[in-house]
């Protein structure tokens, strides 16, 4: 049997039928290859004038047009003009191969703004998606951070983990606009997911949409001996982070505390503005931050000022940073480390070092684009790179057993259904029980622990801080107590120089 290719016989019916409109197309599609055969010669001049990139520029807005024209008039079906647009656009922001620039259909629209409002029916994580999507490396939807107090916090997703599917479509199959509308919905629906810690440990997550409220700052006192810590867990920088700090502060001097801890991990990001202010309040003087572009005016320096100081002169402080801490809390810990005021405890962060701009387009679609790098206090770019802790403390990485323990223990609901049954649980009933659990599933005590007080404590605000878990808090307890601690922040190396070092270490390496 031959079959005739669908094209041919487009092209057969339509010459027997319109002999001039067969001309006019192929006089088009000539046009059209020769075209797009000169668009080489033109890339070749590798020097070109001025005028000779408006020309290029013209040259490719006519080829543009004169595609999406033929496109319309003469694919195969009725094609609505708006899925050609959205498509080109998309395509356009996608070539970047940045996941920070993008198309922003009307509904990411909305949700932009829902989410800087400060309420929206969601789940409360903050994800990336990268651009690209492969058989070998498949687009899965990473957690940059949950969170807190949210039902992706209290289900105890964490950064890093992947979303491989949510109500069973492969994340790796969608864009991200089509995520965030499956996993926003109104409060007290569900969205079941499927989460991969690691690199084997695969579960099924059930979670409640609620209404999530832009975090802004959590605070109180550590009593650790003679020890009197002030704690501020800042969870994102909206325009209320500033105040929030402030009243912090203010807190802590009034019980006369003797240092300080700043808790960055999992905090996304935010205004550039809000943590200026806020960095501001630990640094007398000199360069906070600044953000280079080719554009002029994305070139901006921004300086601190001695009167907006709040600290007092003398306080120790440690900075908490972990993978999902990004953009703008990176901003906070690189100024304050490359000024040699605070010493970072914990491990790598994310590495977001570029500055967007939402531009709102008139189909109240718009766009994400990245327009500028941010350089801290001692010129240096972190994108893709990290701000490294002074004191790497990581969490214990789960071996292949031990996933697949907690994967069990997640799947089977043990905790859940005996948290239900034993609401209220004491301290001492959760160790009791922890120890209970280790029978059947081969996971440390401490995880245990924290896997029970989350499950107990679902339904309620979640506690400043868990001292018993947290081995990176506890490391800065420590750290604070040094009485060399003045000395090693003093002596730390600013980013600018590690960057350096870690060059120089590559290039040897090379030589090899």
């Amino acid at each position: 049997q031959i079959t005739v290719s669908p094209y041919n016989k487009y092209m057969k019916n339509l010459k027997n039928a319109a002999p001039v409109r067969f001309l006019l197309t192929a006089v088009f599609t000539l046009c059209l290859a020769l075209c797009i055969l000169n668009i080489p010669s033109v890339f070749a001049q590798t020097s070109a004038s001025s005028a000779q990139k408006d020309s290029q520029t013209r040259q490719y807005m006519e080829l543009l047009n004169s595609v999406y024209t033929f496109v319309l008039e003469n694919y195969v079906d009725e094609t609505d003009p708006k899925v050609l647009y959205e498509g080109a656009l998309k395509g356009m922001m996608d070539a970047f191969q940045d996941p920070y620039t993008a198309y922003l259909g009307s509904a990411q629209m909305r949700d932009l703004n829902d989410t800087t409002t400060g309420g929206f029916g969601g789940v409360g994580l903050s994800i990336t998606k990268p651009a690209e999507s492969s058989a070998e490396k498949p687009a899965y939807v990473e957690v940059v951070s949950p969170i807190e107090d949210t039902p992706g916090w209290k289900a105890g997703i964490q950064a890093g983990d992947l979303i491989l599917s949510i109500d069973g479509t492969s994340t790796a199959d969608i864009t991200m606009e089509e995520v965030l509308k499956i996993l926003r919905g109104p409060k007290d629906t569900s969205v079941n997911l499927i989460i991969r810690r690691g690199k084997t440990s695969e579960f099924p997550v059930t979670l409640v949409r609620a209404i999530i409220e832009v975090p802004t700052v959590k605070y109180g006192m550590i009593n650790n001996g003679q020890q009197k810590t002030g704690y501020i867990r800042i969870i994102e920088f909206t325009p209320k982070t500033p105040s929030r700090v402030q009243e912090a502060l203010n807190s802590f001097k009034e019980a006369a505390f003797d240092s300080l801890i700043i808790d960055l991990r999992n905090n996304p990001g935010g205004l550039i503005t809000s943590v200026v202010e806020v960095a501001d309040k630990f640094i007398d003087s000199g360069i906070i931050v600044s953000t280079k572009s080719r554009l002029t005016f994305e070139n901006s320096v921004y300086r601190a000022t001695a009167k907006a100081t709040v600290l007092p002169k003398g306080i120790p402080v440690v900075v908490l940073i972990n993978k999902g801490s990004a953009s703008a809390s990176e901003i906070l810990a690189g100024a304050l480390k490359d000024d040699h005021l605070a010493y970072l405890v914990g491990e790598r962060t994310y590495g977001k070092g570029s500055v967007q701009q939402v531009v709102p387009l008139p189909n109240s679609d718009g766009i994400k684009l990245t327009m500028a790098r941010y350089y801290t206090p001692s010129d240096s770019n972190i994108d893709k790179i990290g701000i490294p802790p002074d004191k790497e403390v990581l969490l214990p990485v789960l071996s292949e057993s031990e996933e697949k323990a907690y994967a069990n223990l997640v799947t089977d609901g043990t905790i859940a259904k005996y948290a239900e049954s034993h609401p209220n649980m004491s301290e001492k009933e959760i160790a009791a029980y922890a120890k209970e659990l280790q029978k059947s599933y081969n996971l440390e005590l401490r995880l245990l622990r924290r896997l029970i007080k989350l499950e107990v404590n679902r339904k309620k605000p979640a506690d400043l801080y868990d001292l018993d878990y947290d081995l990176q808090l506890q490391a800065a307890l420590e750290t604070l107590k040094l009485p060399n601690f003045n000395a090693l922040v003093k002596s730390a190396k600013t980013i600018k120089e590690l960057q350096a070092d870690a060059a120089s270490e590559s290039a040897q390496a090379a030589k090899k």
